[in-house]
């Protein structure tokens, strides 16, 4: 299968610069695979679709401000830092955007020099940095001098008012490096009203990495090798998913981060519904067409990049025929992409 095949067109004046005025005042279109009927509605509707006995899956990841704008300690030359992957309390993969080449060993400066960092290490682009912290933890460091990460395609700086929206309202695990997009649409008020109506509200956790928005840089769907991301399913959680599924309730996940966790632990078993276990550690889970979805019977995302892992994920849930169609109603209803853009779930 070619990579080429998950390709499509898209005008650049629909892709979202800023979010919607409200989280739930997102558009919202819904897909029924087997009629493959399409749906226009505001997110605000989405209550309607999940039935008593039903089970919302969230990922509760919290973004990190993990721009950091720093300097060459020896030049003084511009070298802006942003993480990837948290190694331990104070290692760190991250990328560099300098205008000079670095070295490993180079000594960075950060934010009025309290923070520095030394390359450790280096390997297809990716550098290794230790970062040393004077009088307080690195997780203050961040709050204090960091950026929020807007995706490349989001062309300004980062506001005050991305700090609060480019973060779901249910994010607890501070680790993340981008936001679960779908689950920007979510109000209190909107899950409250969820869970008034009979279903159920599950907070799992992955930590979304580099690996998400990592290009695929290969011809063969195949040959991509996914990154490892950090993920928790606790036990009181898997406990209840379980339940929803032996009660013949359906499992919506919000996003394809919380839809990777949720098929990376579930299993097939003979003679009865499936079941997913507790876990915690690193999944690079690839789906894409064909896959047999083991325990998501629903899927709320946002509108994805051409030729991306996300993509292929949501053809994979859906067809890739069902898919395009509804890619191409999109642009014609002239929805908004990416990550602030709308939703969509699939039913």
């Amino acid at each position: 299968m070619k990579v080429s095949e998950f390709n499509y067109k898209l005008p650049e004046e629909l892709i979202a610069q800023y979010p919607a005025q409200a989280r739930d005042a997102s558009r919202l279109m819904v897909v029924h695979k087997i009629s493959k009927k399409i749906e226009h509605r505001n997110f605000c509707d989405i209550a309607g679709y999940i039935n008593p006995g039903d089970c919302l899956v969230v990922n509760d990841t919290k973004v990190i401000k993990a721009r950091l704008p720093g300097k060459r300690a020896d030049t003084g030359g511009k070298a802006e830092v942003m993480l990837i992957e948290k190694m331990s309390d104070r290692l760190y993969k991250c990328l560099i955007d300098t205008s000079t080449k670095i070295r490993v060993g180079t000594k960075l400066a950060f934010g009025e020099g309290d923070v520095t960092g030394t390359i450790r290490g280096e390997s297809d682009g990716i550098r290794l940095i230790e970062f040393n912290v004077n009088g307080s933890d690195f997780n203050s460091v961040l709050e204090n001098i960091g950026i929020v990460p807007l995706p490349p395609y989001i062309k300004r700086v980062p506001e005050k008012s991305d700090e609060e929206r480019y973060q779901t309202v249910y994010a607890r695990a501070p680790g993340a490096v981008a936001a679960p997009t779908a689950g920007l649409h979510f109000t209190d008020d909107l899950i409250r009203n969820i869970e008034s109506r009979g279903a159920s509200v599950e907070s799992l956790t992955l930590h979304v990495g580099y690996g998400t928005f990592k290009p695929v840089m290969v011809d063969e769907v195949l040959r991509h090798k996914m990154e490892p991301e950090l993920f928790e399913l606790k036990p009181e959680t898997t406990q209840k998913l379980n339940s929803v599924k032996e009660r013949g309730g359906k499992i919506f996940a919000v996003g394809t981060t919380t839809c990777r966790v949720i098929e990376n632990q579930a299993r097939l078993v003979k003679g009865t519904r499936n079941k997913v276990e507790q876990g915690k550690g690193w999944t690079n889970l690839f789906i894409y067409p064909p896959y047999n979805f083991k325990f998501v019977d629903a899927l709320i995302t946002n509108f994805h990049l051409p030729k991306t892992t996300l993509l292929m994920l949501v053809a994979a849930f859906c067809g890739k025929e069902i898919m395009f169609q509804a890619y191409e109603e999109a642009v014609k209803e002239k929805y908004r992409f990416y990550s602030y853009g709308d939703s969509m779930l699939i039913i």
